[in-house]
């Protein structure tokens, strides 16, 4: 594991690596993750038990141009275990709905410390898959060509744990190769769009490795990528503005307080 991070307890095998397709006919238990051949492990929304959204998110005909990695900016647990990502994603979902006032969670993709991957906002996965952009709220003013992963935790300092590395790695590959997009270009920060210092300082110095680590997999892969004919949506103008100081998400608002459920004791900093 890299950085020397605890082991923690076993994930039933969730780890971020790729697991072996299911038998055909096969149905899914409803605790295993959903998952073809040449994709990460990935909960559904039904099976972290998300809340109805207020509305169906929009969906766009267009692949994103940038794929933007967060940090949650909340504690950086040592609870890897199945149920605290669950908890995680409704967490953040609650922020988002009752003290944002969004329509859902914002961020189309959520890892946990533990490497567990679940879907965020609405009809993400059904997007990606088909190569189309689900509108989330991951960067402010660029939420219609730009697609965001929240990776729990804390990073301004601390490394991101391997199980979770690992687990951004694979879901980087995947995005990259279903979008057909170029890592060196298509990996970004948040810091990269908003004047934040998300996703923090340690995430973010290693982007650069993310990129080569991407690149080396998507080279080596015997999956082609999915070229779909579309025109790229151009940047806009990254990176907008230095980094703050502090925390993540921040934009001049005093860090928000939820009562959440499950382990967590109702702190988070995510005033996209």
């Amino acid at each position: 594991m890299a950085d020397g991070a605890p082991a923690g307890p076993d994930l039933d095998g969730v780890t971020g690596a790729v697991p072996p397709a299911p038998a055909a006919g096969r149905l899914l238990d409803a605790q295993a993750p959903l998952f073809t051949a040449d994709a990460p492990h990935i909960y559904t929304r039904a099976q972290w038990k998300a809340r109805a959204p207020k509305r169906p998110a929009k969906v766009l005909d267009r692949a994103p141009d940038h794929i933007i990695v967060h940090h949650t900016d909340t504690g950086n647990s040592t609870n890897y275990s199945l149920g605290h990502a669950f908890s995680l994603s409704r967490y953040i979902q609650n922020f988002h709905m009752d003290k944002r006032g969004w329509d859902d969670t914002g961020q189309q993709l959520t890892i946990s410390r533990g490497g567990v991957v679940m879907e965020g906002r609405n009809r993400s996965l059904a997007s990606i898959r088909s190569g189309d952009l689900v509108v989330g709220a991951q960067a402010l003013h660029n939420n219609e060509h730009t697609l965001g992963i929240e990776n729990e935790g804390n990073y301004m300092r601390a490394a991101p744990p391997g199980r979770l590395w690992a687990s951004l790695l694979e879901v980087c590959v995947w995005l990259c190769r279903e979008y057909d997009l170029d890592p060196g270009e298509a990996i970004v920060g948040h810091r990269d769009y908003n004047d934040t210092s998300c996703p923090g300082d340690a995430l973010y110095s290693r982007l650069p490795a993310l990129r080569r680590a991407v690149a080396d997999r998507l080279e080596g892969s015997a999956v082609a990528s999915k070229p779909r004919g579309r025109p790229k949506h151009k940047p806009k103008g990254k990176p907008k503005a230095p980094p703050k100081p502090g925390g993540g998400h921040d934009y001049g608002n005093p860090t928000q307080y939820y009562q959440g459920d499950g382990d967590w004791p109702g702190l988070l900093n995510l005033n996209w």
